[in-house]
């Protein structure tokens, strides 16, 4: 069966960079019409170049997922553009690490605002339009600290095992009206994030992992297009995890 997605709408919030931009790039060589959002506006304008030199349809709307207003605008923008949307990525994440007795409380809000928070805010902004269509897809990106939990991380684990119980529940909520909710949680993935850590520190990841490896971006955004496609139309509330054996 060979996956196409045209004609369908795709938002990917975070899609400035990173992971977020591979799972837009690879929903648009599927030939999907893409949303692109971000809060950083020079990675936007980054994302916007690369998608215009491609001649992917798409537009580009910056948006702050922690603000209710933003993220209401943002969807009124997409159904003002195309009327439908067909797939939701929440992907918009951020880390701000540090021990717990070394954590100041702005660092535990800003995580859990952007991770969390702005995961309910988006979804509950679309889940109006999904019901009324009766179908959408809404993927959810998490990540194995949220299910294993990692010293220095306790809020960045705290917002991804959140974003997890929130997929199961909305799940449940939304499957009578044929809206599928499920989460991605990525293991080491080489991106921006991880390049930071010293070379111990990568080693130590290594031996953790039965496949031997760093996962790359694409191997998430692979996930995402599975879950987005048909063939999982009968999949909702699970989890997923893209982390070569990592947690099982």
């Amino acid at each position: 069966m060979e996956l196409t997605f045209k004609d369908k709408v795709v938002l990917v919030t975070g899609s400035g960079r990173g992971i977020g931009r591979v799972i837009a790039e690879t929903f648009a060589e599927q030939g999907a019409t893409i949303v692109l959002s971000d809060y950083n506006a020079e990675s936007l304008k980054a994302a916007k170049q690369v998608f215009t030199e491609k001649q992917y349809p798409f537009i580009a709307i910056p948006c702050d997922v922690t603000d209710e207003e933003q993220v209401a605008r943002l969807i009124k923008e997409i159904m003002g553009s195309y009327e439908h949307i067909d797939i939701i990525v929440n992907n918009a994440g951020i880390t701000r690490d540090t021990l717990l007795m070394l954590m100041k409380t702005d660092q535990w809000d800003a995580v859990i605002n952007t991770n969390l928070k702005g995961v309910f805010l988006v979804t509950k902004a679309v889940s109006r339009q999904l019901i009324k269509q009766r179908s959408g897809k809404i993927i959810n990106i998490s990540s194995v600290i949220g299910i294993m939990g990692n010293a220095g991380q306790s809020n960045y684990a705290a917002s991804k095992a959140g974003v997890i119980g929130f997929t199961k529940s909305i799940a449940k909520e939304l499957a009578s009206r044929g809206i599928t909710v499920n989460a991605i949680a990525p293991g080491y993935i080489e991106t921006e994030m991880t390049h930071v850590l010293d070379e111990k520190a990568k080693e130590a990841l290594l031996t953790v992992i039965p496949l031997k490896r760093a996962g790359s971006s694409k191997d998430v955004a692979n996930a995402a297009l599975f879950l987005a496609s048909p063939l999982a139309d009968y999949i909702t509330g699970q989890v997923i995890k893209v982390d070569g054996g990592m947690v099982m």
